[in-house]
């Protein structure tokens, strides 16, 4: 059976937005109490107590984290933010033919065009730009389960240091969240951390991911 601490604390590791303002000092402790009280049906008096005591605690473990919090923003000041417009997420079914896929990445590469193969348990997944949609949908036409577009793609181009940073995926994925921005797709390639959002959340995006 789990303590009341444990499931304060996992109420609130489950729900970033109370984890943030937690982490940042800016949070109504009763408040909080009473909420996750409600939340996982607690009425006594005592346990409401025994959740702000667990909410004030993890407050304090969670200021620790703050040091590699500075790490992060840090190793992302000194990335190279770079954007790209028109892109196109094609979903394709696995009986793709594979001499056709080459084809099509041997033109996109000579144009230093954008191209991303991606292999899930069922799909693939082809992440390009949108002057190469055409070219795709002849060669694949009976192969393409869903075509999303109007999207673009951000690219944070960091050091190798990125390596040895905890945690810059999931900052960067809570900004995203906290802000309101989906992200329809999410891939990383060593040094490049890639996202791809809807083109309309692009100039919001760029308000908050300066650092």
């Amino acid at each position: 059976m789990t303590t009341t601490t444990e499931q304060t604390q996992d109420y609130i590791k489950e729900h970033p937005d109370i984890k943030s303002c937690l982490k940042k000092g800016i949070i109504n402790y009763s408040s909080l109490a009473r909420l996750i009280s409600k939340e996982i049906n607690i009425d006594k008096k005592t346990s409401k107590e025994a959740i702000l005591i667990a909410a004030r605690r993890f407050r304090e473990k969670l200021k620790k984290d703050f040091s590699y919090e500075q790490e992060i923003r840090k190793l992302l000041a000194q990335s190279e933010l770079e954007i790209k417009n028109k892109i196109v997420v094609f979903i394709l079914n696995k009986s793709v033919n594979f001499d056709s896929m080459q084809e099509l990445h041997n033109i996109i590469q000579k144009e230093y065009g954008v191209f991303y193969f991606i292999e899930g348990s069922d799909i693939y997944t082809l992440i390009t730009q949108e002057k190469y949609a055409l070219q795709v949908e002849k060669k694949f036409s009976n192969k393409v389960l869903q075509k999303n577009k109007d999207l673009a793609l951000i690219n944070f181009k960091s050091s190798k240091e990125i390596e040895k940073t905890r945690g810059v995926i999931s900052y960067l994925t809570s900004l995203f969240n906290e802000n309101g921005v989906n992200i329809l797709e999410l891939l990383s390639c060593w040094t490049d951390t890639l996202f791809v959002i809807s083109s309309k959340d692009v100039n919001k995006a760029l308000n908050f991911l300066k650092f």
